[in-house]
């Protein structure tokens, strides 16, 4: 609608990702490396975590867009499969018949397909979005059918895509031979103010626009702070922006114009008011160190209102020792019936010589 208007040739901002749209900073230039690392490697797991809406999708579809012929792709969507359900899913991805197939049976039509690739200077690899659904039992299975090979090759490689939960279950003590395979991992986090500005100008001039600039530095701000710098919150309120700059013929756009915008959304996504982003403080790069970290540390603010680590701690601290008070009164309790039956047992006896 508003595209003529702006001089576009197609659509900035659309939720659905495109790669053709990938807007490379800092750390998603650096996943994308780590993806492309992987696919030279030929083997291992490659991990990319990041928030809801920080581009991980995105990412994944830039690659296949740019994927040498040699390599022949799937890509999973995952609910909560179990591990019998990957095995199919994996295999009808490939095209691999599975209707009234046992697992085993698929798991030997699958290992034919992977060798037969090989044979043709081939190799497969699986792509797992919203990895973070998958039980351990089942990211144990993706780790068995790593093991397929062909003269000390691996027929199928596997890149694991999924918000910040994954990190957690890759953790757990029983998953110590599938973190061995990983052979890079990385941790998106949303854009920042700076680049937040160069996401939208970027979009624009991809999309066709070549006119003056759109937004004052004071309206970019305001679109940081409301978005937090997640790219699917851009694309949301970006579109809605412009369509209001149609509605009210606007050639620019200024604070007020994105603060009116800001509240329509805000309403319709249901925020109460205390709850819509305020302003953040002066802007701090985030260093390396901070993104290696596999976990926030102790007591460091979550995003989203969530409660810090130490709170969490305080609340279990809490229920533990009520489970022991609880505990303590049973066995108290447990103890006076016993005596009770011991004293009614010595009753009974002593009535029984009696008589």
């Amino acid at each position: 609608m508003y595209e003529n208007y702006y001089g576009l040739n197609s659509k900035p901002f659309q939720l659905t990702p495109d790669p053709s749209f990938f807007f490379a900073s800092k750390w998603h230039k650096r996943a994308m490396s780590y993806l492309q690392y992987g696919l030279s490697q030929a083997e291992g797991f490659i991990v990319i975590t990041g928030d809801i809406g920080t581009g991980k999708t995105t990412i994944a579809n830039s690659l296949l867009d740019a994927m040498e012929a040699g390599i022949v792709a799937a890509q999973i969507v995952t609910p909560k499969l179990t591990p019998d359900e990957l095995v199919k899913m994996v295999a009808s991805k490939f095209e691999i018949p599975v209707k009234g197939s046992t697992k085993s049976d698929i798991l030997g039509d699958l290992e034919l397909f992977l060798t037969q690739l090989h044979q043709q200077g081939k190799r497969a690899l699986l792509l797992v979005d919203e990895a973070q659904n998958l039980p351990l039992e089942t990211i144990e299975e993706l780790r068995m059918l790593s093991n397929y090979q062909k003269n000390g090759k691996p027929l199928l490689q596997s890149f694991l895509l999924g918000q910040e939960e994954l990190q957690p279950i890759l953790r757990a003590p029983n998953m110590e031979q599938f973190r061995q395979r990983i052979v890079a991992s990385c941790h998106l986090s949303p854009l920042t103010e700076n680049e937040c500005q160069a996401y939208i100008e970027y979009r624009l001039h991809h999309a066709g626009y070549s006119g003056n600039t759109l937004f004052s530095s004071d309206a970019y701000s305001k679109i940081f702070v409301f978005t937090r710098g997640v790219p699917r919150k851009i694309n949301t309120l970006m579109d809605r922006i412009l369509l209001y700059g149609f509605l009210e013929e606007l050639e620019t756009f200024d604070e007020d114009a994105v603060e009116a915008v800001v509240k329509e959304v805000a309403d319709e996504m249901f925020l109460p008011e205390n709850k819509v982003p305020e302003e953040p403080a002066p802007e701090q790069a985030p260093s390396d160190a901070q993104h290696a970290a596999p976990a926030p540390a102790s007591g460091e603010a979550k995003p989203d209102g969530l409660k810090d680590v130490t709170y969490y701690k305080a609340m279990l601290t809490e229920l533990t020792d009520a489970l022991d008070d609880a505990i303590s009164h049973k066995i108290k309790l447990t103890r006076y019936i016993d005596k009770l039956l011991k004293k009614k047992y010595r009753t009974y006896v002593r009535l029984k010589s009696d008589d």
